[in-house]
């Protein structure tokens, strides 16, 4: 029997928004993921030690204070760091078309901003993770 799919959601930075997170958190357990969320104000440092301790499939970043271009290649490079370059990296909240690309680049498997679907998500990550939508 296939264990569930682990996913982290957190919030990196000084952003204390976090009823979109929230929202996402309840929609991936609702579709089948056991999901962990780290709540706001967390460090770069500290997900990745809580993605290894919890030991997660896929890292969910909800960032909204526009610091995605400086938060997001910090929690990779610490995943990295600490062995943990196969999890699978997504970010969600108010990130501009324009950045899309550069975090795709550095290794995030989706960008969602306000609205998504979150079959969309679900997509993305079974997509990620090489599996088939039942």
């Amino acid at each position: 029997m296939d264990r569930k799919v682990r996913v982290l959601v957190a919030k990196p930075g000084l952003d204390g928004h976090d009823r979109g997170a929230k929202v996402i958190a309840r929609a991936l357990r609702d579709a089948g993921y056991e999901v962990i969320y780290t709540g706001i104000r967390q460090t770069p440092e500290m997900i990745a030690e809580a993605a290894l301790q919890e030991d997660v499939d896929v890292v969910g970043l909800s960032i909204l204070s526009g610091a995605h271009m400086a938060l997001v290649p910090r929690v990779i490079e610490e995943l990295r760091r600490l062995g943990m370059e196969d999890v699978v990296v997504l970010v969600g909240g108010i990130i501009p078309d324009e950045d899309v690309p550069a975090l795709l680049d550095m290794g995030v498997a989706g960008v969602f901003g306000p609205g998504t679907l979150t079959s969309e998500i679900v997509e993305t990550i079974e997509n990620a993770l090489g599996r088939e939508l039942a």
